[in-house]
């Protein structure tokens, strides 16, 4: 992975064996990388966590080839954009201009911003990877100016509500179908306020950064300020703070999901914070969860208990549905209809409320002795200041269970004569052929993840093709990893 394929320390999501092809959420050039799990920042953790299980110097150095990458794709305000074009900017450009512009249902990357974004933990991710490196590694003077200026861009670039939008600085806007650009809105979607929030908090934790204080208060505070009357949330505001929608099939809406997270999320807001505020807030988003059940014929078996989207004005539910072949000619609609359900975006989601709830109950009955330990802002001892590093600790090593080698097993026994591990079913996708042609608007494609032979949207690979997978290499490391941490604490009984 290191030496054949790494790309100047960055790392993409697949890649045929003989790199003819290669894929991060999209195909990719070869002259790319991308920052978003489980790519470059993924890569870079896993090899920190085999630097602190094992002490050997190849996984530090392995990393610290990891931050150059990130370094080298940072944008001068500090953040990052989802990946990075070592080839320079007409590169990107064109890029966007094919095969982004020709992913139907990823409309993200149908129009270059050149800006930075906060979408699927991008820029927050890779910031605290350069946190934890440099609380690894602090003589590593690049890494620290790194982490510096993406500290000041998110902060930088929160709104005085609390909140932040998907993508900053605003950049020319995007007009899709006649729809308003929402890459500068509230936004909730795919944890950007959530994951800025946490990133804040592990500087304050870490590095003990006072300046961290009111931007976390605002932060939390946000989730009070765009709760809707009725208990909901949406996953996206505009600047009036109303519920707005984002992509084609992203209407304005009310998301049960949304308001099941972020009301687990005021749970630890209150537990940071002692502020009952928080606390108060969590009842009204579980009655709203309540209220707006499916019918029992609708949950297909108890698969499913809510719809992904609610109007916020009528309180009925909206599915999306779309028409058509490609990116050119097709297009998404919305109606009460819960049949051909997009695949890509779920028309219905499982909610567990049972579970909020009775976290709610455990929270609420937390002794005020015993909340105060979480506390983030009060005065502490320098022992209380340990185990508040503790609580917020950086490691991201994933917990497997183990069970008596076989999984270990399985792991050493499937890695080729090359160090590889190929597996078979991962996304594949169209190769850029051109903008489509097909305008017959037709169903075909209405619940599939790709349209034509000109989309170039990712679809699941059902042959026998073997790739190259970063989350492979990410899950069987940690498998090892954990097997080590195990067997030296003596809770397994194997010999190897």
């Amino acid at each position: 992975m290191v030496e054949e394929v790494s790309n100047g320390g960055g790392y993409l999501w697949y890649y045929l064996p003989d790199f003819s092809r290669c894929w991060g959420e999209m195909e990719a050039y070869p002259s790319m990388i991308w920052m978003q799990d489980p790519g470059t920042v993924g890569m870079g953790n896993v090899f920190l966590d085999a630097w602190e299980l094992t002490k050997d110097l190849y996984y530090l150095n392995a990393a610290e080839k990891v931050v150059s990458a990130v370094i080298r794709g940072q944008y001068p305000e500090g953040g990052w954009n989802y990946m990075s074009d070592f080839s320079g900017e007409e590169s990107i450009r064109r890029w966007y201009d094919t095969i982004g512009k020709n992913g139907w249902r990823l409309e993200e990357f149908q129009h270059y911003y050149g800006n930075c974004t906060f979408d699927d933990n991008v820029t927050a991710s890779a910031a605290n990877f350069l946190l934890r490196f440099y609380l690894t590694v602090p003589e590593n003077r690049a890494c620290k100016m790194a982490l510096d200026k993406a500290i000041d861009f998110i902060l930088r670039s929160q709104y005085p509500f609390g909140g932040w939008p998907q993508r900053f600085p605003p950049k020319e806007e995007f007009s899709k179908g006649g729809r308003r650009d929402y890459s500068s809105f509230y936004t909730f979607n795919d944890g950007v306020i959530r994951e800025n929030i946490h990133f804040l908090i592990n500087c304050y934790a870490q590095l003990n950064d006072r300046r961290m204080e009111d931007p976390i208060r605002r932060g939390m505070n946000f989730y009070i300020l765009s709760q809707h009357p009725s208990g909901g949330w949406g996953e996206q505001y505009d600047k009036d703070l109303k519920v707005a929608g984002a992509r084609s099939y992203e209407p304005a809406a009310l998301l049960p999901q949304t308001t099941f997270e972020n009301a687990m999320l005021l749970l630890q807001f209150y537990k940071y914070t002692g502020d009952e505020k928080f606390l108060v807030a969590v009842p009204k988003a579980i009655d709203w969860l309540e209220k707006n059940r499916l019918k029992e014929c609708q949950r297909e078996g108890g698969q499913y208990t809510h719809p992904t989207f609610i109007d916020p004005e009528t309180g009925r539910p909206i599915y999306v549905h779309r028409i058509g072949s490609n990116v050119m000619y097709g297009y998404y609609y919305c109606n009460e209809d819960a049949r051909n359900l997009l695949i890509h975006y779920h028309g219905k989601c499982h909610i567990p409320i049972q579970e909020l709830k009775e976290e709610y109950n455990r929270v609420k009955s937390i002794p005020s002795d015993e909340l105060k330990k979480f506390f983030l802002f009060a005065e502490k001892t320098e022992q209380e200041k340990d185990g508040l590093q503790k609580i917020f600790g950086l490691r991201r090593k994933q917990q497997w269970v183990i069970r008596e080698g076989e999984q270990v097993d399985k792991v050493l026994q499937s890695m080729d004569s090359r160090g590889r591990w190929l597996v078979k079913h991962c996304m594949t996708s169209h190769p850029y052929v051109g903008d489509g042609v097909n305008c017959d608007l037709t169903d075909e494609y209405a619940c599939t993840f790709v349209g034509d032979e000109t989309d170039t949207s990712p679809f699941p690979d059902t042959s026998d093709q073997e790739y190259i997978s970063t989350k492979a290499y990410i899950q069987n490391m940690n498998i090892l990893m954990n097997y080590i941490s195990s067997f030296r604490a003596g809770n397994l009984n194997a010999n190897r």
